[in-house]
This record gives C-alpha cells, structure tokens and sequence, in this order.
C-alpha cells in the first residue's frame, strides 16, 4: 500500500501512467533490468527468481538455467538467492559499440515442466571514455593573403560514450588571429573550424600556437585536446574552391574492385602553377577508408580498391583536400558522404538448443521439444527471415519472442503404427525475404522412445498339438511363439502355464514351458486311454512396466498307439484258459449260428478294430463250422452227419489291426446230440473241464434251464428297448457307463468299442468328447441283419459332423 501526501494531479496522472505502463511490462512476459557498465563483480542485477513467480527451492531440481547470446559470463545466478548479479567486467563499448541502446538479452529455462522466459538487461553508459582526436598535433599552413572570414576545417574529436556522455564541446585558447566556429551537431554538411578574424601578418607572427579542448557531457566531465600549428605562408592568395561542400554517394555493398564513387572537382582562380590542383584525402582520414578507397590525384575520381560491407558500416565520411601547386600552396576541402546500399548477402543463421533429442511415445501434443534461434546480419527486407519445417512429420514451430521460435510436437507420436517412424530427421529451415531469397537449414534428430503399450500377441488363439502317447519323459511337442511390437525390454517375452487342475491333478504335472524359448515339455508318458485330449492356456507377459500379457490355447490331441490287446467279452472269463460250452442238434443245417464271440479293445481307430479268425485244432482237417471275420459269430458250414465227434473244440483267435498285432483266444466247447433228443437244457459254461463223459451228465436238466434262460432274456430285452425308444436320450454321456460301446459290423471292417473309462478327454470345458473311427464309408450304412436275425449297431452323422450312435436288438427265434 503506497499513501502519497502533498501530490498535485499532474503527479498523480504520472504515477498512475508508471502503474500501468509496469502492469504491461509483467504481462508481456519479459523482466527489465539496468545495469551500469564497468559494475564490479557481485554487483546485485535484480531478483530474478522472485520476478519470474519461482520459488527458490525449486531452482536447482528444476534445473533453472540462462543461456544468453552474447558472453555467456559476464551475467550469473546465485542458486541459492535467486538473485542476478555481475560476473565479469562489462563493457558498453566494446559490448554493443557507438549504438544508442545496449542491452543483454537473457533466456531463461527450467525444465520438469519445460519454460522459458526472457530477461533484458539494460546496460547503461557511464563516462569511461574522453574525448579523442585523431592526432595530438594539427598542422595548418595558411597564407598571409587570406581574407578575415576565411575558414579553416578541423577533424572534431570522436567519444566512444553514447548519450550525453559522448555530447562534446569544444573551447580554442585564447587567441587575437583565429575564433572556432562550431556547427550545430545536426549539421553535416559544415565541420569544426578555424574563423580568421585578424589579417595574418607573417613578419609580425610566421607561427600561431593553439590549444583545441574537447570536452564531453558526462559527469564527471572528461576532456581531450589536439596542438594547432598555424604556419603562416606568402604569396599565393587563391586556395582551390570545391563546386559543393557535400557530395552525398549511395554504394551497394560488395561492389567490384574499381567501380568508381564519385568525381570531386574544385577550381582555382589563380592561373600557372597556383592553379594546377591536386587532389588527396585529408591526413586526418582513418585508415580503415584508405584502404576501401582511392581517389586519383589528378582527376579527384574516387574508386571503390577493397570490400565494401554494409554489416562492417553503414556510412563513410571521406574529407578530400584540393591544394594547388603554388609556391605558397592553398587548399580547399570537401566532404564526400558514402552511404551504403544493404544487398543479400547474409544467409540466415540457425541456432538450435539440442540437435539430437529423446522423445517418448506417450509425450502429449504441444509439448516443447527444443528452442531454435534465427539471425540475419542484413537489415530490411533482406534481415526478415521466416521458417518452416520439413513435410510429413508430427511436429510444429511456433513464434516465442522476436527471432526465436520453439519446435512443438503437433500431435500423438505412435512408435510401432505403420505409418510412424521410430526417428524423425525434422529439417528446419531459414529462409530471409531478399531478391533472391538466401537460406540455411538445421536437421534435429528427434527418436522416439518407446512406451510399453503393446501386448505380446500370438499368431492365432489357439494351436492343435498332436503327440503320441507312452512319449518319453521331457519330450518337447510344440513351440509357442508371441511377438511384441515394442521394444529392448518392453519387448522381451516370457512364457509361463496358465495352472489349472486336470481331474485331480495340477496341469503343472502333466507339462511344462521354457521361460524363454516358449517350447512345452510333456513331463510324463501320455496314456490315451487315459487322456484323450489336454487343453491349456499359455501366457506370454513383456518385460515392461507395468507388464502386459496375452494368453494362447494350446488343444494336445494324445495318439494312440496300439498297447492294449483284445478283452473277451461275457461269459468269457477275462485271462488264459476259459471256455464256454453250447448243445447243438446234429439236425441242424448250413448256415447255422451257433455261438457269438465279443470282444473289445480298449485302443481306438485302427488299433481297435477287431477280426476274429477259427484256429484248427491239432492239425485236424477242416471241420463243419467258420466264423465271422468281423461279427464274431460261430455257424455250420454244412450239415452234420455221424462221422462228426461229438465234441467239438473250436479256437477263436481275436486279432485287432495295430502294428504290432494285439490277440486273444476265445474257446467254444460244442456238443453235439441226434435229433431225436430235443435240448432240454441250456449251454454253461465251463472252465477247466477234464473230460466229456462229465458234459454229458444230466443232459435233459440242462436243456430246461437253457430254455428257461432264454425266455427270459427275450422278455428282458423287449422291456429294455421299450424303455431305450420312450427316453429317446440324443446323446450319451461318455463317462456315465461302465458297459461296452456297441460294434457296428459290416463284410469289411467293424466300429471298434472300448469299454467306457471315467474320463478320456479332459479339456477343462464342455463334456467329454468320444474318439471312434468309420472304415469302409462308402458301403451301406447300418444296420445290417445277420444270418440269426439280429440287428447290428449303426453309425449316423448329425449336422454338427458329431458320430451318434442307435441300434436295434431284436432276437427272433
């Protein structure tokens, strides 16, 4: 709060105007310092970190920093006080030379997050320099014969002070014969002069000394003088005289060698000799013109003899003096003014913060990616430079303050998409407004980091496997694979089980997966009357963080391979050495069923297709019976007569169709009896039995209970079809039985069935699947009446390509 007291309104206006004009200067985003040149080191500048809104904790992590495009020493920040002070000498004149404004322009960056800011720093002259005359001695040769009013030019003293620092003044020790004639400093056609105001009398003063004092405006005030040596000469009264005090030349810079500036001609009223003239520049013309300029004695022709430069200096201010050649030689003077023509000869200049830069994926657009600088050492037209960047690429320049631009990520950056890059080659370029337009270019290698935003992902969801069973222990069966579109270590895939329990064991137990290689082991010999089909899952996770993951389906069909041997069948008893006994009338004909031998195997396909082939017994000639290649049943291949023994022995060999071949042997004891005696008892079965008086024994008793038997097997039956066609069940459950699945029989080849077990597949969804194998699908499908009139199983396709089994038992005697 500021209570002012005593103020007029003209001071409250004031005030008022310096409020608003400070309010604009903090809104314009850029801080106003002053400095003093030649301030000694630690001189305090000003708060920087307290103006810029920054507090002074935040400073060193965030990496506060100034960067200036002048001598990056002569300005520092104390880290710790935020404060701005002087770290070298500073000086005006040899910092920004005879320019009216002087200032350091700072940039100010701090990252996390990224801003920039802009600090000028006034520097401010102070009266270091006095004033200098080009020589310490003038010497002037002026005849007697001259007129009062004549005027005598003096080279003036230069300041390399600005302001009112280099104002100078200038005093001429007293003196009867000469005044000093000072024109104003807008002036440039009249310089500093010697005014005659008393005739020259060389008997009375052939020599007039003068002190010539310059003194500058600052405070403390300096000076700096020159000795003026007037001799006095006679005779020759006519000096030469120019047609025009001021020649003004405009010159395009970078001219050729001898292009030719302007003619300065002066005449002289004397005749002979006192009018010959000859032109030369004046002694107190620099050297630095000398060498660009040459002016040709006898002409006053000025040619151009070195490189004109408008960037070295704008203007030339060339005294050329005329003398004539009299005894007692006169001089006039003029001034040639060159002003240099500015020509586009400066290409642009680019400066860029960082050419090589990291830039993550996920960076967000209008981000600060770095700072570009642009500099033209023409003016005008020639200095206006604008730039763009090169086509196609996710990034913008954008305008900060004057000639500095930042280079700003213009949308999402995606580093595996088709159409992005992992790096980007962005070309900026600089290009001025001249005739023709000069220009220069930058490259910035942006890269692109890369993000973990990618999961490791498999060719297909899922992979079918088939293997063997009895595989040995640790054989690998299949090699996952996932590919990860990112990259170095979010890109390094790992492959482990999904764990899971297969019936009452862990899914860990039956296999295993390599971390690295992805290939799965099967850890333990495979049964597949055990486990028919195992399905898993994979996973496969990146290395990222966080890390991310995908899953594959692996389904592993086991083969079967043919290990298990053919399993008789009720009323066979399982194992070596059964039989089974049957009565059959010798009365019987060709073609008669006689008995009917089952089998199953508990192998699938091929290796579970059955044949069933008669074995002679003891070489004997072949007898009056055969059996079914596919069916299993046993019937007459004629008629019996008496010659047939009344026992016969009959070897069944169950074979199946793997490699190697799995059998069995099933044996039929027949006993024949004559017509006359009807069977009155039922067949039984027999292990064991020693001789075939035994068999014979109560033959009637038998052929009742046999008849009996099959009464009531027949009334069993047709309750169990009954039953089976009113359910009317689409599917059977796999699992849900303990009984044999049923054969499908035909002249070439049979459907081979297993005894159900209680669990074949185990795939961890949906029921339990049913392996079984057509042959022959070309023949008529099932069923098929037999010679005895029983229907065989059929086989059918429903539209899901599922096999569904029916089949009809009928028993007609």
């Amino acid at each position: 709060m500021v209570y002012l007291s005593g103020y007029n309104p003209e001071s409250r206006q004031l005030l008022l105007f310096m409020m608003i004009l400070a309010a604009w200067e903090a809104g314009s985003g850029q801080l106003h310092y002053s400095v003093p040149e030649e301030a000694k080191h630690g001189t305090f500048v000003g708060r920087i970190a307290q103006d810029l809104g920054l507090e002074l904790t935040e400073l060193v992590p965030r990496l506060f920093r100034v960067a200036s495009k002048e001598r990056g020493d002569l300005l520092e920040v104390n880290l710790q006080n935020g404060i701005l002070f002087v770290n070298s000498r500073i000086d005006r004149e040899e910092l920004c030379g005879r320019s009216a404004e002087c200032s350091i322009h700072l940039e100010v960056i701090v990252d996390r997050p990224l801003q920039i800011f802009h600090v000028e720093v006034e520097v401010k002259d102070i009266n270091d320099n006095p004033p200098v005359f080009p020589a310490t001695q003038k010497n002037l040769f002026i005849a007697e014969s001259r007129p009062l009013d004549s005027r005598f030019p003096l080279e003036g003293a230069s300041d390399a002070d600005v302001g009112a620092n280099s104002l100078l003044t200038y005093r001429l020790s007293p003196s009867e014969y000469f005044s000093l004639d000072v024109p104003p400093n807008h002036e440039q056609v009249r310089s500093l002069g010697l005014v005659l105001r008393k005739p020259l009398d060389r008997e009375a003063a052939a020599e007039v000394y003068l002190l010539l004092t310059a003194t500058d405006g600052g405070k403390p005030e300096l000076t700096g003088t020159v000795q003026v040596l007037i001799t006095v000469l006679d005779a020759n009264d006519n000096a030469p005289v120019f047609d025009r005090t001021l020649y003004t030349v405009k010159l395009p810079e970078n001219v050729a060698m001898g292009t030719p500036v302007t003619n300065a001609t002066a005449s002289d009223l004397d005749e002979g000799v006192n009018g010959d003239i000859t032109y030369s520049f004046s002694n107190d013309v620099s050297p630095d013109i000398k060498s660009k300029f040459h002016i040709d004695a006898a002409s006053g022709e000025i040619t151009v003899i070195g490189l004109i430069d408008f960037e070295e200096s704008k203007t030339y201010r060339i005294q050329v003096e005329a003398v004539d050649r009299g005894s007692l030689p006169l001089a006039g003077h003029c001034t040639v003014l060159v002003e240099v023509v500015d020509v586009n000869d400066n290409a642009p200049q680019l400066t860029v913060t960082s050419l090589s830069l990291l830039v993550s994926e996920d960076t967000q657009p209008d981000t600060v990616i770095t700072l570009i600088r642009v500099f033209d050492r023409d003016s005008g037209t020639n200095g206006q430079v604008t730039c763009s960047l090169s086509p196609h690429v996710p990034f913008k320049l954008v305008s900060t303050f004057k000639n500095y631009y930042s280079l700003v990520l213009d949308s999402t950056l995606d580093r595996e998409s088709l159409s992005s890059i992992s790096n980007y080659e962005v070309v900026v370029t600089a290009r001025d407004g001249g005739s023709p337009p000069l220009w220069a270019s930058a490259t910035v290698s942006v890269e692109v980091a890369d993000v973990n935003d990618n999961a490791p992902l498999f060719a297909q969801p899922e992979y079918t496997v088939f293997v063997k069973e009895n595989n040995p222990p640790g054989a690998h069966i299949f090699t996952v694979c996932a590919r990860d579109a990112d990259a170095q270590e979010n890109a390094l895939v790992s492959y482990s089980l999904v764990e899971r329990r297969v019936g009452e064991r862990a899914l860990s137990s039956y296999v295993s997966v390599h971390a690295e290689s992805g290939k799965v082991f099967a850890l333990q010999p495979l049964d597949h009357e055990e486990l028919e089909l195992l399905q898993f899952q994979v996973s496969a996770r990146d290395s990222g963080v966080p890390a991310l993951g995908s899953n594959v389906t692996l389904q592993v069909f086991v083969l079967d391979e043919n290990d298990n041997a053919p399993v008789l069948l009720s009323p066979w008893t399982p194992g070596a050495g059964g039989a089974v006994s049957e009565l059959m009338s010798r009365s019987v004909g060709a073609g008669h069923v006689v008995a009917k031998v089952r089998a199953v195997d508990a192998d699938s396909g091929y290796n579970a297709w059955l044949s069933y082939e008669l074995q002679q017994v003891g070489g004997s000639p072949r007898g009056p019976f055969r059996v079914g290649l596919y069916t299993g049943e046993i019937s007459t291949t004629r008629a019996l007569d008496e010659a047939d023994a009344p026992r016969q022995r009959l070897l069944v060999l169950v074979k199946d169709h793997g490699e190697p071949t799995l059998m069995a042997t099933a044996t039929v004891l027949l006993s024949l009896v004559d017509s006359s005696q009807a069977p009155k008892v039922s067949s039984k079965a027999l292990v064991g039995i020693g001789s075939p008086e035994t068999a014979l024994v109560d033959v009637n008793v038998y052929l009742i209970i046999a008849i009996c038997a099959v009464s009531s097997l027949l009334v069993l039956t047709l309750l169990l079809y009954t039953a089976l066609r009113c359910s009317a069940v689409p599917t059977e459950d796999a699992s849900g039985s303990g009984k044999p699945r049923l054969v499908c029989s035909s002249a070439v080849g049979s459907w081979s069935y297993s005894q159900q077990r209680a669990q074949r597949v185990c795939s961890g969804e949906g029921p339990p699947k049913t392996d079984l194998m057509a042959f022959s699908p070309s023949l008529p499908p099932c069923p098929v009446s037999t010679t005895d009139g029983e229907v065989e199983p059929g086989v059918m396709l429903d539209s899901s390509g599922k096999v569904g089994f029916f089949f009809f038992l009928a028993f007609i005697r």
